[in-house]
């Protein structure tokens, strides 16, 4: 009987060792080699080379002076170990409030701009790590008067910071909230939020 399962075994032990350990050894090794950044989960770094969140995954910011990203439904607001959506469906009365409140709350923001889809609507992810180029500009006024700067200025930043279609079809233009914010900070200065 042994002489009918070894070969099976050997088949086991061949491709456990095949697609379980080189396998996947020889694709780290390319993602390393060639996408190192990305390979490591594209962490941004401060300037004493401290992570201060990933490129790929959403965060909140609620200081005035920030870009504000979408909302979230990932646990109590962009928590990684919670990715989802709201299953909420269009007819949802507890969504009906959120979306209610926060389009009041954006209005009084901005009484004159027209609110985005992606200001009041979560990503399915809840991590989303982008807004629209049309959100973010909605967010210019508030962040320039927290900023004490011009409105320009702002724009500027935000406008530098649209990234396009990936590989010109893909995709919608987005603006990655995190780096935003960075270059905000880096461009204007980081704003005194000690009173907030």
């Amino acid at each position: 009987m042994l002489n009918h399962i070894r070969p099976a075994l050997v088949m086991v032990v061949l491709f456990t060792g095949l697609l379980g350990v080189a396998y996947p050894l020889a694709v780290t090794g390319v993602a390393q080699a060639a996408f190192p950044s990305q390979a490591n989960g594209s962490l941004v770094k401060d300037a004493d080379g401290k992570v201060v969140g990933s490129a790929l995954v959403g965060q909140a910011f609620v200081q005035p002076a920030y870009l504000h990203p979408r909302p979230s439904a990932a646990g109590e607001g962009y928590d990684a170990s919670a990715s989802s959506g709201t299953n909420m469906g269009p007819l949802n009365a507890d969504l009906a409030v959120r979306v209610k409140d926060d389009t009041a709350r954006l209005k009084a923001e901005n009484p004159t701009g027209t609110i985005p889809a992606d200001a009041v609507t979560a990503s399915a992810s809840g991590l989303d790590p982008h807004v629209s180029p049309q959100y973010a500009a909605f967010q210019i006024s508030r962040i320039a008067k927290a900023r004490g700067v011009k409105e320009a200025q702002v724009r500027e930043v935000i406008e530098n910071h649209i990234e396009g279609r990936t590989f010109g079809v893909l995709g919608q233009p987005r603006v990655n909230v995190l780096l935003t914010n960075r270059a905000l900070d880096a461009r204007l200065g980081r704003p005194d939020t000690s009173s907030e």
